[in-house]
């Protein structure tokens, strides 16, 4: 397999196993929910539009969404902070909280299907989550815990 081959697999496991334990917390929000609140809580608040092309949904998808999430008390919209001609969707602390206990319930939902790796399996996990997560600007996960404490959490 090339480089490019590997990363592809890697992508759709990852893939595969975020659509299987999202299931499997039968929560009915839809993962464009939590992928929105995700983005607000990184990116901070943003015009509607540009929310839409960050989440790869049109812009009237967008707006369905938001207007969804707004009467749930999960987004707001507010004034653009130098244009108020224009207004910005921010995450709202219940729609916060909401994504922390989404992100609670989706790895005790994920545990599972990974209890069985072995510690170099756990390791080779941790130093591609770490290597993926420059790439796209995340905080790699070796900064945010040890080796050891990341593998407990996780099981």
């Amino acid at each position: 397999m090339t480089r490019d081959d590997d990363l592809q697999t890697l992508l759709l496991a990852v893939h595969a196993l975020t659509r299987i334990a999202a299931l499997d917390t039968h929560n009915d929000a839809p993962a464009a929910q939590w992928r929105t609140l995700t983005l607000l809580r990184d990116h901070g608040p943003q015009r509607l539009g540009d929310l839409a092309t960050l989440s790869r949904v049109t812009q009237p998808g967008m707006t369905r969404l938001v207007h969804q999430m707004d009467a749930a008390g999960l987004v707001e919209r507010a004034a653009h902070p130098t244009d108020s001609r224009v207004s910005v969707v921010r995450a709202t602390a219940r729609g916060l909280e909401a994504l922390a206990v989404w992100f609670e319930q989706f790895r005790a939902a994920l545990a599972p299907h990974v209890a069985d790796l072995s510690p170099e399996e756990w390791d080779a996990v941790g130093v591609a989550a770490s290597a993926l997560s420059l790439r796209v600007g995340l905080v790699p996960v070796a900064t945010l815990n040890t080796s050891r404490e990341k593998k407990e959490v996780v099981r």
